[in-house]
């Protein structure tokens, strides 16, 4: 099958699906504990020597409002904004997941964008190497100037759908990605769940009977490896968040911040699941 508009990110779940398996997508926080450890944490999602690590780096840009995220990711957040990280730290946090060699996407609420300057914050955000972006609270028909900034800047758009989409809503919202769609199957704030969301097969199957050409990822609180299979076996992208931001939450809680082997640990379960071991 010929996916529309893979952009730079969606390579990497094309990537995965040629080895047989859905992508495993990777969220933290720039700036959690602080800047610098941070950029090392991000680092440490990556593959390291013979160890797998995830096919997407997902960095959140801290936000003083954070409506979606749950109380994992809005505690580390809200510690990073508190110990002075800016939304120029992005760019530093792009490079140096660049540097692995593993694309990396942003995950940021509109208003940083808009008040850094759209075409600016694309501009350099595309020279740091970065991919793209995902925007959960904007929304297509909203996003013109971000098309044309994200189009002239090279830059993949990744806009969300959820269960209550119309399918109208999923159509548009399809066509204006590129890269590949974030599937929210969770009603509500992220976070961590002990079993898997049913509306998630549900809205995937959806997706992919109004636009079977599109790559999509499952967001829905991923926490450990058999969670990660049980959602690779429907999504082309696998995205976890919360459970590798405990990880570091937990770390800093023992006096070890700068601390990754929990979070290494926590990727290895994860790519394992996603490999189906």
């Amino acid at each position: 099958m010929t996916f529309t508009n893979p952009g730079h990110s969606g390579r990497a779940f094309l990537a995965a699906k040629e080895r047989g398996r859905a992508a495993l997508v990777g969220y933290l926080p720039v700036g959690y504990p602080d800047v610098p450890t941070s950029l090392n944490a991000l680092k440490a999602l990556c593959t390291d020597g013979d160890s797998p690590g995830v096919d997407l780096v997902e960095i959140g840009l801290p936000y003083s409002d954070p409506m979606l995220d749950g109380p994992v990711i809005q505690r580390a957040g809200t510690t990073a904004l508190r110990r002075g990280v800016r939304t120029r730290d992005v760019f530093a946090a792009v490079e140096a997941v660049a540097s692995t060699g593993t694309p990396a996407v942003c995950m940021t609420y509109w208003s940083l964008v808009d008040r850094y300057g759209v075409d600016a914050f694309a501009r350099d955000f595309a020279n740091a190497g970065g991919a793209g972006l995902i925007t959960p609270d904007l929304t297509p028909d909203e996003a013109q100037e971000w098309m044309v900034a994200s189009d002239a800047h090279d830059l993949d758009r990744i806009f969300l759908v959820a269960p209550s989409s119309t399918d109208e809503r999923i159509l548009s919202t399809t066509a204006a990605c590129r890269g590949w769609v974030y599937a929210t199957a969770i009603m509500g704030v992220t976070g961590i769940r002990t079993t898997t969301s049913s509306a998630a097969p549900e809205l995937v199957a959806r997706i992919r009977t109004l636009a079977p050409d599109t790559l999509i990822g499952v967001g829905l609180g991923v926490s450990n490896g058999d969670q990660a299979r049980e959602v690779g076996t429907f999504a082309d992208g696998v995205i976890v968040g919360s459970a590798l931001v405990k990880a570091l939450l937990d770390a800093e809680d023992a006096g070890t911040p700068d601390d990754t082997k929990a979070l290494r640990r926590v990727v290895g379960d994860l790519t394992a699941g996603v490999r189906g071991r």
